[in-house]
């Protein structure tokens, strides 16, 4: 799956692009947003997203998120917490924590950290794996 600038609906779900921030944007704090939004920015704090978060191959992100589908082009340092899926595309560089039931890495995608995937219907037990990219 591809992200482009200029892109008006999510292929996959249907749905309407709710927001982009662009490179030029320096930004701190929380952000909550709704629908599919992207971002390609620098931001600094707690995202929390109700539908598919993209962090694009400009995107720099460093805190937490949280959101049913985080889709990682760029760089992100944090946890993310995600009820549906993580994926991390070839070029994306994920650091720190993830709670997911699905995480999917692409080939050239690089995720150094912790990855807490819990089944649905399992709140304590989980299975840690504990993973470290290429250097």
């Amino acid at each position: 799956m591809r992200w482009k600038k200029g892109r008006t609906k999510d292929s996959r779900a249907g749905q309407q692009w709710t927001g982009f921030l662009d490179g030029a944007v320096r930004l701190e704090g929380t952000l909550e947003v709704s629908g599919t939004f992207r971002l390609d920015a620098q931001f600094k704090g707690t995202i929390l997203s109700a539908d598919t978060l993209v962090i694009g191959e400009n995107g720099q992100a460093e805190g937490g998120i949280q959101g049913n589908r985080v889709i990682i082009f760029g760089r992100f340092e944090g946890m993310i917490v995600a009820k549906e899926y993580v994926g991390i595309q070839s070029s994306g560089v994920v650091t720190g924590e993830i709670h997911t039931p699905c995480l999917v890495i692409e080939p050239g995608g690089i995720f150094d950290g912790r990855c807490h995937m819990i089944a649905e219907g399992e709140s304590k037990e989980a299975l840690t794996i504990p993973i470290r990219g290429a250097d």
